[in-house]
């Protein structure tokens, strides 16, 4: 089973691409030493307050990859430097 999520998020403190690279680079190295799912920026990459991240997990099961999944954007939701403003998820 396969679970893909997209979540994008607002950076209202960044002022420049290195302040929200600062922020991306810590909580996606956060999510990837915490859980067992692949992350990565996939849009708004030369926007300074906006990112949109997809996440993948793959598991024996769709209540274990969802599992993953959920638990990773809780972390990433629970950063007080971002907010996010709209989440997907698709399994297959």
């Amino acid at each position: 089973m396969i679970v893909y999520a997209e979540c994008t998020f607002f950076i209202p403190m960044a002022a420049s691409l290195k302040d929200k690279r600062s922020v991306l680079k810590r909580m996606t190295d956060r999510t990837k030493n915490s859980y067992n799912v692949s992350i990565a920026e996939i849009d708004h990459q030369d926007l300074w307050q906006r990112t949109t991240l997809a996440l993948v997990a793959t598991a024996s099961s769709k209540d274990a990859a969802e599992r993953e999944v959920r638990r990773a954007i809780r972390l990433l939701e629970s950063n007080p430097e971002w907010e996010m403003t709209q989440l997907t998820v698709d399994f297959y």
